[in-house]
This record gives structure tokens, sequence and C-alpha cells, in this order.
């Protein structure tokens, strides 16, 4: 992609939104989604890849902080139905499970 970093985060930030695990089931089929960890900033992550920066993908695949899901986190996924944030970078989406933020109560 040509555009500047910080235009492009921008961008994939208006770009991410919450979805549903049950929304994400076709992309799992096809083999399309990349989970991110909780630790991570799903957008830097999305930023990463649409720049092609296959140095800092792999690094982070290579410490687990990224990986495409699997049929066991799938299943974890259906049976607790968490909250998810989502953004694409074609031909991937991008996951996250959304922290929950402190009780009001």
């Amino acid at each position: 992609m040509t555009e500047q970093p910080s235009t492009l985060y921008a961008k994939l930030l208006g770009e991410t939104a919450p979805i549903s695990w049950q929304e994400l089931q076709p992309f799992f089929a096809r083999g399309a989604l990349l989970w991110v960890s909780a630790t991570m900033d799903l957008v830097e992550v999305a930023l990463a890849v649409a720049q092609n920066d296959q140095a800092q993908v792999a690094a982070w695949l290579a410490a687990e902080q990224v990986s495409k899901v699997e049929e066991r986190r799938a299943e974890d996924l259906l049976a607790r139905d968490p909250k998810l944030w989502a953004v694409v970078v074609a031909p991937w989406v991008l996951i996250q499970e959304r922290a929950e933020g402190p009780s009001l109560h």
C-alpha cells in the first residue's frame, strides 16, 4: 500500500468493528482468520499485514502473538461466544477478543 502509515492506521482503525463468532464462521471455513493476542494492538498488526511487513508478521507468528484460527480455538469461541473485534486486510480477517472494561456496578 502506498498510504502513509499514520493515514493507513487511522483508516484501519475506522474499519475495526465488533463482530460475533457466528458472523466470522464463513471466514474460518475458508482459513482466512488470523487471531491476534489480547496483548497486541489489533490495528498495529493489521497495519503490518497491510504493508506486507513480512519480518514483523513472522516474528509475531513465531511468538504466537498472531496465529491462524485453529479448530480448537474455533470450538472455544463457538462455546463461549465472546465479544470480538475484527478488521479486514484482504485476504485476511484479523480478530481479537475484546477486553472487558471495568464494571460500572
